[in-house]
């Protein structure tokens, strides 16, 4: 697989959350506000096109993204969606080609980095699903590790 650094930077931001926490109000109005000030910004609900393999235009937009907000809520890890996006991020971030910002969304960054109340039983629900050991499951805590020891913006009022 090509490395991303080789990719044209289609889009400045990439957002990464949990849909049905956070599109009809955070999001909204945080896409808004980056479309106001000319950031293009993929968000699915306006990029994904009918049809698309919905995980191979993400990854791929991911990869042609300069900066990623990724946006932890209560419900984010629940989603393995939004794991394979968190993986994907950490592993563009490694690679030095993308910026991580994240957003720590009514949750704190330590329930995220060391999965506790609900990160710890979606964690519970992943393994029963796939196995304690699989190797899905080792990236994905290996993204929120990494991801919730990322300096970013606590926002748990507003």
């Amino acid at each position: 697989m090509a490395s991303s650094s080789n990719l044209k930077k289609n889009y400045d931001v990439f957002l990464s959350f949990r849909g049905i926490d956070l599109r009809k109000n955070f999001i909204g109005h945080l896409y808004t506000a980056l479309d106001q000030k000319g950031v293009y910004t993929f968000i699915d609900s306006e990029e994904l096109r009918k049809g698309d393999q919905i995980s191979a235009a993400l990854m791929k937009a991911i990869e042609e993204s300069r900066i990623a907000i990724i946006i932890f809520s209560e419900d984010y890890a629940s989603s393995s969606w939004c794991l394979e996006e968190a993986a994907k991020i950490m592993e563009c971030k490694e690679q030095g080609d993308l910026k991580v910002f994240p957003v720590f969304y009514k949750v704190e960054p330590r329930e995220v980095r060391t999965p506790r109340e609900s990160y710890d039983k979606a964690m519970e629900k992943h393994e029963f699903k796939f196995g304690k050991d699989s190797e899905k499951l080792k990236r994905w805590k290996k993204a929120l590790f990494d991801a919730g020891g990322l300096s970013g913006w606590p926002l748990n009022e507003g």
